[in-house]
């Protein structure tokens, strides 16, 4: 009997392609691809046009090289070319930020896909494009932890004195970063390596020494930057095999998949 052939699950790429987290993700998306991870990126969506930031351009060029195609609408062109106003936290979004989603829905229309994937991607989502297609977001944080920025984040947990944290992902909802997790995995905060670091975050510090120039701050993020694309990669996969839905009735623990890829 012939094996069963099942079709790659086809993703849209959505990226600010800001700095070499965003370029790093995507790379390692693809070399796992090209290893056999049975996901296709139907579309790479940019809200940056090519020439405006030279990092986005590179990412851009990578994706074209790879044959993947890329749309691309510039937020920061389509709100001066509307006269809208920036948007302000705690603040509703102003009118221009859902007519760019509804914008950008119907830029990605032509393409077939079953699912949207946010990475780097600096835009808070409106109705306008998360009611249309089901989108993921990744959080650098456990389900039951910190929301905000991953400065936030580190922030909250040193403060704290937490013992482990993780990443997740989740769909993107209205409720900011506490749509529903799909997946998640976690790692150690407190161990040998970590000891000195959270010992000289105890002591007392010199007057206005920036929280995000301790040791024990980048020790933290480097623990989560060091999982973020494998779990991202392994969250793909299990979706793609069918051993994880979107959206999830409960939240799948990749932990021991994620820690297997990073000793691989």
């Amino acid at each position: 009997m012939a094996a069963r052939v099942t079709e790659p699950l086809r993703v849209a790429w959505f990226t600010t392609g800001r700095g070499p987290g965003s370029y790093g993700a995507l790379e390692y998306t693809l070399d796992a691809i090209d290893g056999g991870l049975p996901v296709e990126i139907a579309v790479l969506f940019v809200n940056r046009d090519p020439g405006e930031f030279e990092p986005t351009d590179r990412l851009i060029a990578m994706a074209r090289e790879r044959g993947i195609p890329v749309e691309t609408i510039s937020s920061v062109r389509f709100r001066k070319e509307r006269g809208g106003k920036l948007s302000k936290p705690g603040e509703p979004l102003p009118a221009w930020r859902l007519e760019y989603d509804a914008a950008v829905a119907e830029r990605l229309a032509p393409y077939r896909f079953s699912l949207g994937v946010l990475f780097g991607y600096m835009l808070i989502t409106t109705p306008a494009l998360y009611d249309r297609y089901v989108l993921i977001n990744d959080h650098p944080a456990l389900p039951d932890g910190p929301v905000g920025t991953y400065q936030e984040v580190i922030a909250e947990l040193m403060r704290s004195g937490a013992d482990e944290s993780g990443c997740l992902m989740n769909v993107v909802t209205g409720d900011l970063d506490r749509g529903p997790v799909v997946s998640y995995c976690r790692f150690p905060l407190r161990d040998a390596a970590s000891a000195e670091a959270w010992r000289a975050w105890r002591e007392p510090r010199a007057e206005g020494v920036p929280i995000e120039e301790t040791a024990l701050y980048h020790e933290i993020r480097r623990r989560g930057v060091l999982r973020e694309r494998p779990f991202l990669v392994e969250t793909l996969r299990a979706i793609a095999e069918g051993r994880l839905t979107v959206p999830s009735k409960a939240a799948v623990d990749l932990t021991v998949d994620v820690e297997r890829a990073l000793d691989g």
